[in-house]
């Protein structure tokens, strides 16, 4: 294109571009770019022309050549794929583009977006050997950013993505590079964002974000890579967010946040590993917790934030806060979704074991107990009641103990106001009720009163009683302790 064709908009950006000025066409710094259909061509730019100037301008000698336009229309599309710009960065804020710019497999120093009002934009495949600024820009249809390289940070805050056609991804990132953070906090998208298979050096900020995307993915980041923190903060979300298989090397905060998907799982965190989840501070998650297989160093949950239905199979953390009392943790274990999980109660006993709450730990193990009875036969379940009753499963020994003395003082009682009669008089010792009771009652011990007398009527009938009731709450005594001492 020669520079007689240009318009004097167009020339005077190809002037101002060899020495890396700014050109601003704006009337006010406020103005919306979502007005620019009607601007003149006094700041009307053709996507040729932009092109040819990135890719034909002369260089000034000691110049550093930049495109530093700002509320400016530009018109047709402006097609760089696999453009080579070297050091130009280029910078078109709060511009109106009538078409989608495409930019796949471009190179290139540094690229802002900013403020800008845009039907989508193709840059995948990309290198951006700089920063990658979309703050503030509302696209009307997606962003593909699928491969892309960034050596710095993607900036996305206050951005605001929606489908043309309402359906598909709004932005798709997934097996991006991003050598910094990704922050996008204020972000407003009615679609699906994808981060499948990317990787982020820095960290991921979506705080404060609206994700809308009604019973379906909202933000699918299977396999995603942090080496930071993903915040998402006071988040509103409508739909699922997708963690399964992600890595986040810190804290995956979701304090505040809404989570709602009523009809599916909220979060699917399966097979991820991460540094710390803190659900906190917020409403109840609408909407299944999925974090089967997951490792988590640090899980900080509020017993509030936990929905209705929860899937926990082979979760392992390390530890749990706040520390609060067994009774309040325990309700998030019987709404499994998988039923009785014997792994999710012997993870909560370590915990509470690691901090020295013995007492809460064995409140769990009891609860255990409990849960596993509801998955017998009917007769294991009556054994398992009984154990439950006699010592509380062995993490309630004292009980026994209150059990033998009634036993003990009802027998006394009734065996003192009748005697038995003795077997052989003259040979019998002398009776003792509390001694003859004991003898009933306990199986393995003998003090010689049981053999030496013969109840009659109803004391033969007490003694049946004491006997079966005895050998009952001794085979109780003895599977509890079992089980507590070989407890891990």
């Amino acid at each position: 294109m020669e520079i007689n064709d240009l318009t004097p908009a167009e020339l005077r950006v190809w002037r101002a571009f060899v020495r890396g000025e700014r050109v601003d066409f704006r009337t006010r710094e406020d103005e919306d770019a979502a007005a620019g259909a009607s601007w003149g061509p006094e700041r009307t730019l053709r996507a040729s022309a932009l092109k040819a100037l990135l890719l034909h301008a002369p260089q000034e000698d000691g110049e550093i050549a930049a495109l530093k336009v700002s509320g400016a229309r530009v018109t047709g599309t402006l097609d760089l794929t696999h453009a080579v710009l070297g050091s130009h960065p280029v910078r078109l804020s709060h511009c109106h583009f009538t078409e989608r710019p495409e930019l796949y497999g471009i190179q290139l120093r540094r690229l802002s977006l900013q403020g800008s009002v845009l039907p989508g934009l193709g840059l995948g495949s990309a290198r951006v050997d700089g920063t990658l600024r979309l703050s503030g820009c509302r696209f009307s249809g997606p962003v593909q950013l699928a491969g892309t390289e960034i050596s710095g940070a993607l900036f996305l805050e206050d951005a605001e993505l929606t489908a043309a056609d309402g359906t598909g991804p709004v932005l798709k990132l997934n097996q991006a590079v991003i050598n910094d953070d990704l922050w996008a906090p204020r972000l407003r998208a009615r679609g699906e964002i994808r981060l499948n298979g990317a990787s982020v050096t820095g960290s991921v900020n979506f705080a404060d974000a609206l994700l809308d995307r009604d019973g379906e993915t909202a933000l699918d980041a299977q396999t995603l890579t942090v080496d930071g923190d993903f915040q998402l903060r006071r988040a509103r979300v409508r739909g699922w967010i997708g963690l399964r298989g992600a890595r986040i090397a810190g804290r995956l905060d979701m304090s505040y946040a809404h989570l709602s998907n009523p009809s599916d799982a909220a979060l699917r965190a399966s097979s991820s590993t991460i540094g710390e989840l803190w659900l906190r501070k917020g409403p109840a998650m609408e909407g299944t917790l999925n974090l089967r297989r997951a490792q988590i160093e640090v899980l900080f949950v509020e017993p509030e934030m936990v929905p209705e239905r929860v899937l926990l199979a082979s979760l392992a953390y390390t530890s749990l806060t706040p520390h609060m009392p067994a009774e309040r943790r325990l309700p998030m274990l019987e709404r499994d979704g998988d039923g009785y999980v014997p792994h999710a109660y012997e993870q909560l006993t370590a915990a509470y074991r690691r901090i020295g709450d013995d007492h809460a730990a064995r409140l769990v193990q009891l609860a255990k107990q409990r849960r596993h009875r509801s998955t017998l036969p009917w007769y294991g379940r009556l054994w398992g009641r009984v154990q439950d009753a006699a010592v509380g499963y062995g993490f309630r020994p004292m009980r026994a103990f209150g059990w033998l003395l009634s036993l003990l003082a009802v027998g006394s009682v009734a065996y003192a106001l009748e005697h038995p009669p003795p077997l052989k008089p003259g040979e019998a010792p002398d009776f003792d009720p509390v001694f003859y009771t004991l003898d009933l009652l306990l199986p393995v011990i003998s003090f010689g009163q049981e053999a030496a007398f013969a109840p009659t009527g109803w004391r033969q009938a007490l003694a049946y009683v004491l006997v079966l009731t005895g050998w009952i709450l001794a085979t109780a005594v003895v599977a509890g302790v079992t089980r507590t001492v070989n407890r891990p």
